[in-house]
């Protein structure tokens, strides 16, 4: 096989943390979104909780 030159190796490194910069950006975007659906619930559970203890 051909080597590869430098410029494309770093060109490809650069693509795979773009990439996986997207992936923790839509994985923080689920969070955010779920804790605003889901927070006022979590909240009165660890309430709860809290107070039987």
């Amino acid at each position: 096989m051909l080597a590869l030159p430098a410029a494309s190796r770093v060109s490809q490194a650069g693509q795979g943390l773009a990439e996986y910069a997207l992936i923790l950006v839509l994985i923080a975007i689920v969070a955010i979104v779920s804790l605003m659906f889901f927070g006022g619930t979590v909240s009165t559970m660890l309430s709860n909780v809290g107070t039987s203890v």
